[in-house]
């Protein structure tokens, strides 16, 4: 009798449907996240994710910041599910967990050690004592300089500068001829952008962006004196078309040599630190953000996080991702592939505690204090009705700030001038306020 072979095509047959049922089981995670160093890196390290997680694939949706915060918004504002993960901030995070739109994070694996992740980060992304993001870095703002620059012109960076001795410096590094450029900073318009810098900037010239009453200020003389600095600043010995230059731009020239100077967020430290990603990684040294005539408000408190939006169909395998992403491990895989400078900042007390990460990072335990010391509930040196350093911690804040930043950006380009930026921005601000019913 012949040997039949039906049984063994059988299973053959009955394996390939099962993986083929496998596949189709498979819940895709679409991630929704900006082009940042930290979340490439991310993106380069998830195959160790999918690789322990055999039943979850990764889609990447990776954008540029203003765009990401636009797709984010209108996708959880519309309930529309086409993210099931979304990298937003400690703006948004507590205003549409309060909202209901965000999963909220309860029940993490005892392993994740909730308790370790800083507490400023925890609480930022807290409502009513409920989490509702996962923070994957936290952020304050600092000043970071060429020390062989300095050195080469005979000065020294103080620990806490302030504006005054940053724009002597400026003009004494300048060096057009040689594509060197005095300072530095953002330019790029968005509430995020220009204007995280710009409000600390306010800030610590001692102006706000609304009294108690929530009438607009930016016709103040504070905010005047502070934007005129800024604006005059730029265009004396910053780069060419810094109206353009956001964070990435701006780490990008630092990074390559061309700017003695540069205020901005701590979590670029890692990078100008990293030897495989600056020019210039023994070259850098740090400050404090300066100040003027306050200290209040005149560094941010930023957390760049992962939350799960309540219209995900697949919460259970987003959760497992943010989980992962957000770890100790992920921490370590950081480590192993960049080196322990470039790991993600601000987050967890243990990464602090590592004598790798204190002896790869001189700015870490810098970093640490700027971000615990920054103040949300006190930005401003007069009293306020908001909360937030960088921003005001209301939803109409996302439009308004965006369209002042325009007007500002316009003011460096040389497109109008700044009482006139001023103005219209103090028009938007008071009546974006007035139409949500804040002015009584």
């Amino acid at each position: 009798m012949k040997p039949t072979f039906k049984p063994a095509l059988n299973v053959f047959g009955a394996a390939a449907l099962a993986c083929a049922a496998f596949s189709a089981n498979a819940a895709t995670v679409t991630i929704a996240t900006l082009n940042n160093p930290d979340m490439i890196e991310l993106k380069k390290l998830s195959p160790a994710f999918e690789k322990a997680n055999p039943d979850i694939k990764l889609n990447w949706v990776i954008l540029e910041e203003n765009v990401l915060r636009q797709r984010a918004t209108t996708d959880i504002t519309t309930g529309s599910g086409q993210f099931d993960v979304m990298t937003i901030g400690a703006y948004e995070t507590p205003q549409w967990g309060k909202r209901g739109w965000l999963a909220p994070l309860t029940g993490l694996p005892a392993d994740y050690d909730l308790n370790d992740v800083v507490k400023t980060a925890r609480d930022g992304l807290s409502y009513n004592g409920t989490l509702y993001a996962l923070p994957f870095y936290v952020e304050s703002s600092m000043t970071y300089y060429r020390k062989d620059l300095f050195a080469a012109k005979g000065l020294k960076m103080p620990d806490a500068p302030t504006y005054d001795q940053i724009a002597q410096f400026a003009d004494k590094l300048t060096d057009k001829s040689a594509g060197t450029y005095g300072i530095c900073l953002r330019g790029k318009a968005g509430w995020g952008e220009n204007m995280a810098y710009v409000t600390t900037l306010v800030n610590t010239f001692g102006g706000r962006w609304f009294d108690e009453k929530w009438n607009a200020q930016l016709k103040s003389p504070e905010w005047k004196k502070a934007v005129s600095f800024y604006t005059d600043l730029l265009k004396k010995d910053g780069p060419p078309g810094a109206s353009s230059n956001g964070f990435n731009e701006n780490l990008t020239l630092m990074s390559s040599g061309k700017c003695a100077m540069w205020i901005d967020a701590t979590v670029a430290a890692g990078m100008l630190y990293n030897k495989q990603q600056s020019q210039i990684s023994d070259k850098v040294g740090f400050a404090a953000a300066p100040t003027e005539a306050t200290p209040n408000g005149s560094h941010w408190l930023w957390a760049w996080a992962l939350a799960i939006p309540k219209s995900s169909k697949q919460a259970d395998a987003a959760k497992k991702f943010i989980t992962w992403a957000t770890s100790k491990q992920y921490i370590e895989l950081v480590a192993k592939d960049e080196g322990w400078a470039s790991v993600p900042p601000g987050t967890r007390q243990s990464t602090y505690a590592r004598p790798e990460y204190k002896q790869a990072a001189p700015f870490a335990d810098f970093v640490l204090k700027a971000i615990e010391t920054a103040d949300p509930n006190h930005p401003t040196a007069k009293p306020v009705p908001y909360t937030g350093v960088q921003f005001v911690g209301i939803p109409e804040f996302q439009s308004f700030g965006t369209v002042v930043g325009q007007s500002i950006s316009g003011a460096v380009a040389g497109q109008m001038s700044v009482d006139q930026a001023l103005a219209a921005g103090n028009a938007t601000a008071d009546r974006a306020v007035k139409q949500a019913g804040y002015q009584k």
